[in-house]
């Protein structure tokens, strides 16, 4: 260390410490009489008597003087004249080469003892977004092993794009397919308010060995407090912006935005902040593009984002859909009504776009997939005279063709888990079978 180094190093080191007490527990919310601190600073309250022991809690706000701390964990042993000392500074998070391949919780710490030893590099969960001057342009497309979405909605290395669904139509399957087939260097997934039993089922059943060995889960479960959850986004945020600035492509895939919103509305309500749209309080809406911008392109790598959207009852303007679709850089639905056939993935494709593809994709692979929308659009037009036998064939010479190649297309969309294809052979395909005037 040079002198310059240690100078600053003590320079930062108070000589003392100040410390404040709880006054008040409402919920979730603690209420303290100091000690002296900033808006999202860390904070720690010593509790247990025989057993002593630290929560760690965050400055979430101030009233009439007082510090509004939310918890990190449970708030049990907490009680009147508990001690609080502050950190000065946000939370931060140890990341390495060493993670790889793990399964960690909402503050990267492991929950099994699979991490080795390794370089670790402290950093914050909360980073500024890049420079918008100093992105690069989305020129490059990235294959993930996906021929609905690698044929029809081309992504390309450092794009955004939601998934838009209810429950239980694919969303889980579709991410383990992504991370499983993509030509990322890493993957990032967040699994933000899952059950807890799903979380084993998916890094075992959907994402298994093989998808694991070049993966990063962060875990931050529906019983954990709002706090953990929105750390668990932040973490996992972080976590790929470390390895895009290691000069890698990372894969980050987020399940679900939706309850990160949520979390928030609970942190919001406690402070006291009014409730707006459907309850969603202000911060929810300033937390979104906060969170979501930070991923994309930097001058060294890219981090391309999936984020799940929960839309009830399929109700694609609800609040939060409406929110994330105007932020991010294209969308995909799944359609309930293809899960229910068993077509999987769900996609709707007449419903879905990705905002980059006419950067990314050749000419001829723009044609093939317009093609392939307007013969879907034709006989989803026309699908109610077919199915009741009201259409007379030679009638009309684009639903004619639409008839035709629709059951073609449908198969072509449809993909098991197992399957895998690469970009190019994906092209090859659709024009082997969808080009004008071919078989």
């Amino acid at each position: 260390m040079s002198i310059k180094q240690l100078q600053s190093h003590v320079d930062s080191i108070t000589p003392f410490k100040t410390y404040g007490k709880v006054t008040q527990v409402v919920g979730l919310m603690i209420e303290s009489k100091g000690p002296q601190a900033s808006v999202g600073d860390l904070c720690t309250i010593l509790v247990g008597k025989k057993k002593p022991r630290r929560i760690f809690v965050e400055v979430v706000g101030f009233r009439d003087q007082k510090v509004l701390l939310m918890p990190y964990d449970r708030v049990d042993e907490i009680s009147p004249g508990s001690l609080v000392e502050t950190t000065h500074k946000p939370l931060q998070i140890s990341v390495g080469s060493s993670m790889i391949g793990s399964v960690v919780d909402g503050l990267g710490r492991p929950f099994d003892d699979k991490i080795t030893q390794g370089a670790y590099q402290s950093i914050s969960t909360d980073n500024h977004p890049p420079n918008p001057m100093d992105r690069p342009r989305i020129s490059e497309p990235m294959s993930l092993g996906v021929k609905a979405i690698d044929g029809l909605f081309s992504v390309g290395k450092g794009q955004r794009l939601g998934i838009f669904a209810g429950s239980g139509v694919g969303k889980s399957t579709l991410m383990a397919m992504i991370a499983k087939n993509s030509d990322a260097d890493l993957n990032v997934i967040a699994l933000i308010g899952e059950r807890g039993r799903e979380v084993r089922d998916f890094v075992e059943r959907d994402l298994g060995e093989e998808g694991l060995k070049n993966t990063i889960v962060v875990v931050a479960t529906s019983d954990q407090p709002a706090l953990m959850r929105i750390k668990g986004a932040m973490t996992a945020t972080a976590i790929a912006e470390f390895f895009r600035d290691q000069g890698m492509n990372v894969t980050l895939m987020m399940d679900s935005v939706t309850r990160v919103a949520m979390a928030q509305r609970e942190i919001g309500l406690a402070i006291g902040e009014p409730p707006t749209t459907k309850g969603y309080t202000p911060s929810v809406f300033a937390l979104l593009p906060r969170l979501l911008e930070r991923s994309g392109m930097n001058k060294v790598g890219s981090i391309t984002a999936f984020y799940t959207v929960l839309v009830d009852g399929d109700d694609m303007n609800e609040p939060i859909a409406d929110s994330v679709r105007g932020i991010l850089d294209g969308h995909l639905v799944l359609d309930r009504k293809l899960a229910n056939k068993g077509h999987f993935p769900a996609i709707n494709v007449l419903k879905s776009i990705s905002r980059v593809m006419n950067d990314i994709a050749s000419q001829e692979h723009k044609g093939l997939a317009d093609y392939m929308r307007s013969l879907l659009s034709t006989y989803a037009d026309s699908e109610d005279l077919i199915t009741i036998g009201a259409y007379k064939k030679g009638t009309n010479k684009e639903i004619d063709e639409a008839i035709v190649k629709y059951p073609e297309i449908m198969r072509f969309l449809k993909q098991e888990l197992e399957e895998e294809y690469t970009f190019q052979e994906t092209i090859h395909e659709m024009s082997l079978k969808f080009s004008k005037g071919g078989n």
